[in-house]
């Protein structure tokens, strides 16, 4: 079998993924690197069995996948799942159609409706963009004044995604979330990432400890990747007093920090599944 990996610059999530991956019999890989891939419309003929998806880029993964696609190799993850995951306006609308939990969410599209949709909610609340990783460009806002600087702000200085504002009600995490990983129908294993700051990805200093992976917390993790379309995706989730509810779900997860953690060979598993769904088995 020949795997495509898709990928921008090689992090140790990589190395861990592509060192599996060579672990393996009879498993080719063809590195594709997506700043120099082009694509020929109707004329492209590649020769992999399957795609795995590790770009950096947002809108170069997206596009990648659906065109790889379009000639019919799979991909991991397809792109499908990519576009919801990639905006979280359509993560949100997901999960509302599938009945899975989450913080209440208001989205309008100018300044006017947005102070309006925040007061409605109720301070405090969390403006994001609605495309967006690593917990960067997230605002908590707990007043009037806030609100009507920040959104001038994004208004006047921001691109077309800043256009849009997407308002989550703020979620009082008493400094930890759950991050959690599902490849294919299983929750794998999870995290407790702790912080004195109020956003607590690992990416901006957050602690990661082992989680005890719950019937709870498999029961609304697998139901969010199934949400969203499936195959490899770790959801964040908050503890609150009416139970779990999923703030995001990422569709290009980072592993590196939790594989000690958990005790869990997270980038076996996923080249397990990749195997799996380029012999059509998954």
């Amino acid at each position: 079998m020949k795997i495509g990996f898709l990928h921008s610059l090689i992090r140790k999530d990589e190395k861990f993924l592509l060192d599996e991956f060579r672990k393996r019999d009879n498993i080719q890989l063809e590195m594709i690197d997506d700043r120099k891939l082009i694509f020929n419309l109707g004329q492209d003929r590649f020769d992999v069995d399957v795609v795995v998806e590790r770009s950096i880029n947002h809108s170069r993964a997206l596009h990648a996948l659906t065109l790889f696609e379009s000639v019919g190799i799979p991909c991991v993850n397809p792109s499908k799942v990519a576009l919801t995951c990639g905006d979280k306006l359509l993560t949100s609308k997901a999960l509302n159609e599938h009945k899975v939990p989450q913080p209440p969410v208001s989205i309008a599209f100018t300044e006017d409706s947005a102070i309006e949709a925040i007061e409605n909610m109720g301070y405090p609340v969390v403006i994001k963009p609605a495309v967006g990783s690593w917990g960067r460009l997230l605002a908590k806002v707990n007043d009037r004044d806030a609100a009507e600087a920040l959104l001038e702000h994004k208004a006047i200085l921001g691109s077309y995604h800043h256009s849009i504002f997407y308002i989550q009600k703020y979620i009082e995490k008493r400094g930890r979330d759950i991050r959690s990983f599902v490849v294919g129908d299983q929750c794998i294993a999870a995290i407790y990432r702790t912080s004195e700051h109020w956003i607590t990805n690992t990416a901006r200093g957050g602690q990661a400890t082992k989680c005890v992976v719950t019937d709870e917390i498999a029961g609304i993790s697998l139901a969010a990747a199934k949400a969203v379309g499936g195959g490899v995706v770790a959801m964040d989730l908050f503890e609150t007093d009416q139970g779990l509810q999923v703030n995001e779900v990422n569709y290009t997860m980072e592993f590196k920090n939790s594989i000690d953690t958990t005790g869990v060979n997270i980038p076996a598993l996923i080249a397990d599944y990749v195997i799996a769904k380029g012999r059509g088995e998954v």
